[in-house]
């Protein structure tokens, strides 16, 4: 098995980077939301689509679907391709740390509609 392993090439980066950014992309979406409903009162009106649960039921499924519409265009335009890892985890990281941000109380209650 091991002889198999060395004639056969690694698989292209790109699947792997698709996910990644849209993970990314995703998470970004939310905390842009969270952030935007703070903001406005029309939004977070908007973003309830379901009372028990809030305008945190909007965010998380317009977030859900960023992440499955951005997964499925860059899956197919990274599938062939081999692109650098490094700047994806890069990438992923910026966007997940900025969306990390914009969904804590202290960021996003800064920008509370009054």
């Amino acid at each position: 098995m091991e002889q198999e392993m060395k004639g056969s090439q690694a698989p292209p980066f790109g699947p792997v980077a698709a996910v990644l950014l849209a993970a990314g992309i995703g998470a970004l979406v939310l905390g842009l939301l969270t952030t935007l409903a703070e903001a406005s009162t029309a939004l977070k009106d908007s973003l309830q689509l379901t009372d028990p649960v809030g305008p945190l039921s909007g965010k998380t499924v317009f977030a859900t679907v960023a992440f499955f519409v951005a997964w499925g265009i860059l899956h197919t335009v990274l599938r062939q391709k081999d692109p650098a890892p490094r700047g994806v985890y890069v990438w992923t990281s910026a966007m997940v740390g900025l969306g990390l941000l914009l969904t804590f109380p202290l960021f996003f209650e800064l920008f509370t509609a009054e």
